[in-house]
């Protein structure tokens, strides 16, 4: 996967892309391969279970890198070379283009069935809270070190060796994860696809609509449990929330059979069908208060690879930092907090505030230091920019600014840290509040985020560039602090929108279940 995410500086050296053009078309592949996971989610949880998902996606993604590692190997595949800044370039023909995109495609592909699944089948494989919870953190662990490792090692070798034997290197790494996962197969636990949950969900709308002007007495409605009447035991009545959604389960004439099955399937269903609808449409809320968080990542991260483009990136004599490996500072300082927070951050916050931190904080925490990230994005944009007006190099788009590229790990690894408190927290969350057919695609949630982020992000670029002349092709000449600091405005405006959806969030759970839920997640 992350042979296809650092594709940005690839197609602006080698394909001859614009830069903002280039930076566009970053974002929509890694939007889609962010987005791709949900879909490989929703065909895990309805039709074939997460396993055989997970080893068929492995497979393509194993054939999307070796199909990446011939658009570098054959010269053909590629337009002719050209000096960086030049304004007579070749570009790509359509089929050099087609080739490179059917690539990329497979790559989405293969992220989409084994990214978020994985994570499914492994929290799945545990039974305990507490141990499940400390999955999801090493697996996020374990996720951004292979970046880091994929954003430095991997970034180099395509930056001063060749891109061929970076691709190689994919193709090799990928293959060592098929053979592994295939030699486990025996010890998963592999719980079977429990049939499409969407389909009950929509029976439940339905089912509601019809009974619109129903009448049945509020005082003692007769709810519907199951065929054996005791679909859910701990429930005497729905919840009172959404009530509206109720009438789903109201029992009226004809919507039964004598044995108590269901005669009328979308007339009629259980209340346990009901509650997992809600479950899902109480949290749609914080859902989207994320959403503008991950479109000023996207945007950040972009925007940061142009910036690295135009700085001094020698460490030394002999050694230049790849452009693409910047976004290292983000994913390292994720690993760092990820880590600091399981074993040392989160056991001292329930010592010091008598009690488990939940995930709704930590998701707010990790809002106000993403703006914070914003911020000194700006902070450093505005002394890049001095430095090109003090040499008056405003005009010249291929000047390298005579200030190091290292100023930019600042903002990043704020950002990153930020990462660790918000994406593992509404994991955790999803994964809590979301119905048991449902837990692929809760952990699937985040996924979706993220995808948002760099497909809107892609169209907040557009917009700023269409209203404002803050962004040309010529970097040297723009006005990206203005970018930044809209950025930071809009997350603290999102961030008081978050802070009213969580005080107005109730936990599916009862209070002391919730409680103790949180305890345990809090508690490793």
């Amino acid at each position: 996967m992350r042979a296809a995410e650092s594709e940005q500086p690839r197609l602006v050296e080698e394909y001859n892309v614009k830069s903002i053009d280039a930076a566009q078309i970053g974002n929509i592949v890694s939007g889609s391969i962010s987005l791709a996971p949900v879909v490989g989610a929703i065909v895990s949880d309805a039709f074939f279970g997460c396993y055989p998902v997970i080893v068929s996606s492995s497979i393509i993604s194993l054939l999307a890198v070796v199909l990446l590692t011939l658009t570098a190997a054959v010269r053909s595949l590629q337009p002719p070379p050209c000096a960086f800044g030049s304004d007579a370039c070749d570009s790509p023909s359509a089929g050099q283009m087609a080739f490179l995109l059917t690539a990329v495609v497979l790559v989405a592909v293969g992220a989409g069935g084994s990214r978020f699944n994985i994570l499914a089948m492994g929290g799945g494989q545990f039974d305990e809270v507490r141990d499940r919870d400390i999955f999801f953190n090493w697996y996020f662990i374990v996720l951004y070190v292979s970046a880091v490792v994929g954003s430095t090692v991997l970034v180099f070798v395509e930056d001063s060796v060749s891109w061929t034997l970076g691709y190689a290197l994919c193709t090799v790494a990928n293959a060592v994860a098929v053979v592994v996962l295939l030699l486990g197969t025996k010890h998963y636990r592999r719980p079977a696809a429990q049939g499409s949950p969407f389909t009950g969900m929509a029976r439940v709308i339905v089912a509601a609509f019809k009974k619109w002007n129903v009448k049945v007495s509020q005082q003692n409605p007769s709810y519907y449990y199951g065929s054996g009447g005791d679909d859910d035991p701990n429930s005497d009545a729905p919840t009172q929330s959404l009530r509206f959604l109720n009438r789903a389960a109201w029992i009226c004439h004809g919507n039964t059979r004598a044995d108590g099955s269901i005669a009328r399937p979308w007339s009629l269903c259980t209340v346990r069908q009901v509650e997992d609808l809600k479950a899902i449409v109480r949290v749609l809320p914080l859902w989207s208060a994320s959403i503008f968080l991950s479109i000023s990542i996207g945007i950040q991260l972009s925007l940061s690879v142009l910036q690295a483009l135009t700085m001094d990136r020698s460490l030394g004599p002999h050694f230049s930092i790849p452009a693409g490996s910047m976004v290292v500072s983000s994913l390292a300082a994720t690993t760092v907090s990820l880590f600091l927070l399981d074993r040392l951050l989160l056991p001292l916050w329930c010592r010091l505030a008598g009690g488990p931190s939940t995930p709704l904080q930590r998701i707010g925490l990790g809002q106000v230091i993403n703006a914070a990230g914003m911020a000194a994005s700006a902070l450093v944009e505005r002394r890049r920019a001095a430095v090109v007006h003090a040499h008056h190099a405003e005009g010249q788009p291929g000047w390298v600014v005579p200030m190091t590229a290292l100023w930019l790990v600042l903002p990043l690894a704020v950002t990153g840290v930020g990462e660790a408190l918000h994406f593992p927290s509404q994991v955790a969350l999803y994964y809590q509040e979301f119905p048991l057919s449902l837990r692929s695609t809760a952990t699937g949630m985040v996924a979706v985020l993220v995808a948002l982020g760099f497909y809107l992000s892609t169209a907040v670029v557009s917009l700023v560039r269409r209203a404002t002349r803050w962004l040309p092709d010529n970097i040297n000449g723009s006005k990206m602090e203005n970018v930044y600091w809209l950025l930071t405005a809009l997350t603290m405006v999102n961030f008081i929108y978050y802070l009213t959806c969580a005080m107005l969030y109730k936990y599916r759970s009862a209070p002391k279940e919730a409680d103790g839920d949180a305890a345990n997640e809090g508690g490793h």
